[in-house]
């Protein structure tokens, strides 16, 4: 019931406030579609990528998506790529959908990568210049809005799980409100079939069995990044912690989309930060990445000292 009152805050003030919490700025890559043959391109025709970027910039930007005021400098940043790959008629495409999102980090002007995935090459949508994207969480009104909007709610979780415990949890339940209302679409992606994607991100965000995913944002970010200007030794510590909140998570169900993401988002940031600190912590580092994530590992074989 807590847990539904709070939902409800937060998609009851859609059109009440005019605040935003998104400073995202949105790219739409039509390359492939003006050197190709296809029908409806022509030189004339490149405004409506243009509508289509401006359209995404206003949906993010200027949609209200919590009940939570944000200051300007508190907005947060992410970034959308649309790679579009074919045009089947005037409004449907078919592309790559990549997001992105960074978070600041407390008394720095330094921004950690937080996300950062890309869809594969089958992203349908229909698009069309006359209509505007509209999105309700419990409704599929096109495979665009629901998309986008998915990913705002699972964006927003991920940032509040990086500084409160929990706090991305009603968020959460909002992108899983999007991926059933889609399911039934017909469009990939939204269903457990077809390997990484939209589906996979809610449950592995929702299943309480993962629970301490939630605990690895928290003590990476708020505990170690944020307290990197206070105690250094303190932070990496929490840094480790989370890398042992991962481990947990992995002896559940190893190779989880969601701990995958993570890995590959931070290992450069990893690497950076433990390779001033003692060979015990380095060593520490290199087994828990060994174990959570190997593909990783090779980027810290240094690490792996006696």
């Amino acid at each position: 019931m807590r847990r539904f009152v709070v939902i409800m805050l937060i998609l009851t003030t859609f059109c009440t406030v005019s605040a935003q919490e998104f400073r995202c700025v949105v790219q739409v890559n039509y390359q492939k579609l003006m050197t190709s043959t296809q029908q409806y391109e022509s030189a004339g025709d490149k405004k409506v990528f243009e509508s289509m970027k401006q359209a995404l910039e206003d949906f993010i930007n200027g949609r209200r998506w919590t009940n939570l005021q944000f200051e300007q400098q508190e907005l947060i940043d992410c970034s959308v790529a649309l790679i579009l790959n074919t045009r089947t008629s005037a409004t449907d495409f078919t592309g790559q959908l990549q997001i992105q999102m960074r978070r600041p980090v407390y008394n720095s002007t330094y921004t950690s990568g937080m996300f950062n995935f890309m869809e594969s090459n089958n992203f349908m949508f229909t698009y069309n210049e006359s209509q505007p994207l509209d999105f309700d969480p419990n409704n599929f009104y096109g495979n665009l809005s629901s998309t986008i909007g998915f990913y705002c709610y699972v964006l927003l979780g991920m940032y509040f799980d990086s500084f409160s415990p929990n706090g991305g949890e009603p968020f959460y339940a909002v992108a899983q409100q999007v991926q059933q209302a889609a399911e039934g679409s017909g469009y990939a992606g939204w269903n457990s079939s077809g390997g990484k994607n939209r589906y996979w991100f809610m449950e592995n965000h929702t299943n309480g069995a993962y629970a301490q995913l939630h605990d690895a944002y928290y003590n990476y970010h708020r505990l170690g990044l944020d307290m990197m200007t206070k105690d250094q030794t303190a932070a990496r510590q929490a840094i480790i912690q989370s890398l042992r909140n991962l481990q947990a998570v992995n002896k559940t169900r190893t190779n989880l989309m969601a701990v995958q993401q993570f890995m590959d988002v931070k290992m450069q940031e990893i690497t950076s930060i433990f390779t001033p600190a003692p060979a015990q912590e380095k060593k520490e580092v290199y087994d828990l990445v060994k174990e959570v994530s190997p593909i990783n590992a090779v980027k810290i074989k240094d690490f792996n000292t006696k």
